[in-house]
């Protein structure tokens, strides 16, 4: 495979990138591979589904990374109640002007922590969903756009919970990453014990990687070279998921595994993609995908069982 360029990031864009990571590892204790998957999947400009039980950290990653990366954030709780116009935003008739002027709604932020979002009903989740995939709100005829960079972190509780309303596969794939964070371990959870309390260790976050040098950071993602052989793999891994299944991942699907492997890739400051890569990312990628398609609407650990025997059994090259 060609080596592609070594070093695709400005000497200063690295050393924040490695100072985001390593400041949120204070912050989110015994989480450093989802922490890195977050991060990840930030800066191939996805948008990230936790699913978990409530209490194990997810809303103070969503404002970890964000205050790390001195991004804009705003939390929506997402209600059975709740309308789309409480997320996008609404038009309201100004008597002065004689004319009705748009007000913008929560969604209007570079991070977005949307809080149990199958708690609202499947008409506020397309709204918001659609919003993520368009990049741009519509009201009156007119568009407004969504701030850059925009993140939308949306967490998820486990479909056995009571007053829950499961996403369809389409919205599913709207995500390019699902992870859980799960309960610390034992070391981990006496050390929260010990230490500050959450408000605490948020107050002493840094802003170590400014919005623009994330711009920068997304932008070179892109072009993170992807060997003749390495699409390959990817092809196969695809492949191997729609044998025998009827429904297989979408090449949608296989380019979010591609964009993810290269942020992975650039996270160790290297200009080309390694089977690594992808073999890192593709649990993440491919979960709640798989999940869906097997009937389960992203519940479960089924998505993520047959991620990781796909990759043990694709071969590489």
């Amino acid at each position: 495979m060609s080596s592609g360029p070594p070093h695709p990031l400005a000497p200063a864009d690295a050393a924040g990138l490695s100072k985001a990571l390593a400041q949120l590892n204070t912050v989110v204790l015994g989480k450093s591979q989802s922490l890195r998957l977050a991060l990840c999947c930030l800066i191939a400009r996805g948008h990230l589904l936790i699913e978990d039980l409530p209490g194990v950290g997810k809303t103070t990653l969503a404002g970890a990374l964000a205050r790390t990366l001195g991004l804009d954030q705003r939390r929506v709780q997402f209600t059975s109640d709740l309308l789309p116009a409480d997320i996008l935003g609404t038009s309201v008739f100004d008597r002065e002007r004689g004319q009705f002027t748009f007000h913008q709604g929560p969604i209007f932020a570079q991070v977005v922590l949307a809080d149990e979002i199958n708690r609202a009903t499947p008409r506020t989740q397309s709204a918001l969903l659609e919003a993520m995939e368009e990049g741009q709100v519509s009201a009156d005829g007119r568009t407004h756009p969504l701030p850059q960079p925009f993140f939308v972190i949306a967490t998820q509780n486990p479909s056995f919970q009571l007053g829950t309303y499961p996403l369809p596969e389409s919205q599913l794939d709207r995500f390019l990453m699902r992870i859980d964070l799960g309960y610390p371990d034992r070391d981990t959870e006496r050390a929260i014990l010990a230490g500050p309390v959450r408000k605490e260790r948020m107050a002493g976050i840094e802003n170590v990687l400014a919005p623009e040098a994330l711009l920068r950071i997304q932008e070179a993602c892109a072009h993170v070279h992807v060997a003749a052989p390495l699409r390959d793999y990817l092809l196969d891994i695809l492949a191997a998921t729609r044998i025998g299944a009827g429904h297989g991942l979408s090449p949608r699907a296989g380019l979010g595994l591609q964009h993810a492997a290269r942020a992975w890739a650039l996270l160790d400051n290297r200009g080309h993609v390694l089977p690594e890569d992808v073999q890192a990312v593709a649990e993440a990628v491919m979960s709640h995908r798989l999940s869906a398609l097997a009937g389960s609407n992203g519940a479960g650990g089924d998505g993520r069982a047959r991620a990781r025997e796909l990759i043990a059994r694709v071969p590489v090259g």
